[in-house]
């Protein structure tokens, strides 16, 4: 059984079906992207991964567990840092924890200092960069003690330098911290350098266009990106996602 089971699940708002017949499954460990395009329900995804929306059919299982419409077995990081502005960052690192009554706070302190943040524990957030900020959620969601990280576009606010240093500090840690992520991006740049798989959604209503296992080995260094075999799989990712007809043009 897959750590993460997403079984035939269909989402409709009213008369606008978002979700028809979705399957995809994560294991244990396993980082996987998925990326479609505007409005194809990637965020409904996490929405219903996470129990806040309850599929109209189909399943999700955790473990081989339905968690259809139950909240707390994932951890989710949002686009922005959400950051509680009253707490400090050592709080905020420690706030999943909490919630689940318990706190190792030797290990948040370990981490903080990973992330070269061992000198603003005890600063707020406001005091942080953009940068800064994305790195205490995602040290928060990595403590959160849930077996499955969500992250939804979670560097899609910061500019391009800062991303791609994110981007590679989000794999180094990952590399040395290993938990099952599900990661939503536009970026298919982005999706073939974190990933060891990429699913490609269709338009809504959603299900699962192409499954694409990356095939360059960890780890990962920035001189892939000028591969031409990733320039390859990055235009064949592209031309699935605008169709055959737009491509023709």
């Amino acid at each position: 059984m897959s750590h993460l089971l997403v079984k035939d699940v269909s989402k409709s708002f009213g008369k606008n079906e978002i979700l028809k017949g979705l399957d995809f499954s994560i294991e244990k460990e396993e980082f996987v992207s998925i990326i479609g395009p505007s409005g194809s329900g990637k965020s409904t995804i996490f929405n219903l991964i996470g129990g806040i929306l309850t599929p109209d059919c189909g399943g999700i299982y955790l473990d081989g567990d339905s968690i259809n419409g139950k909240r707390g077995f994932i951890s989710y990081m949002p686009q922005t840092p959400s950051l509680f502005p009253w707490r400090t960052i050592l709080e905020n690192v420690l706030l999943g924890q909490e919630l689940q009554g318990k706190k190792e706070i030797l290990k948040a302190k370990e981490m903080l200092e990973i992330a070269g943040l061992a000198d603003y524990e005890k600063a707020y957030p406001h005091e942080l960069s953009g940068g800064m900020k994305q790195r205490v959620a995602f040290i928060r969601a990595l403590l959160s003690p849930q077996p499955v990280i969500c992250l939804d576009e979670p560097f899609s606010a910061l500019d391009e330098l800062t991303r791609f240093d994110m981007q590679k500090w989000l794999l180094s840690i990952w590399e040395s911290h290993k938990r099952t992520v599900l990661f939503i991006t536009h970026n298919i740049e982005e999706a073939l350098f974190l990933s060891d798989r990429v699913i490609v959604l269709t338009n809504k209503p959603s299900n699962v266009l192409t499954e694409i296992i990356v095939p360059f080995p960890r780890p990962r260094n920035e001189e892939i990106l000028l591969d031409e075999t990733f320039m390859e799989w990055k235009r064949k990712i592209y031309y699935s996602l605008v169709g055959k007809e737009k491509r023709e043009k």
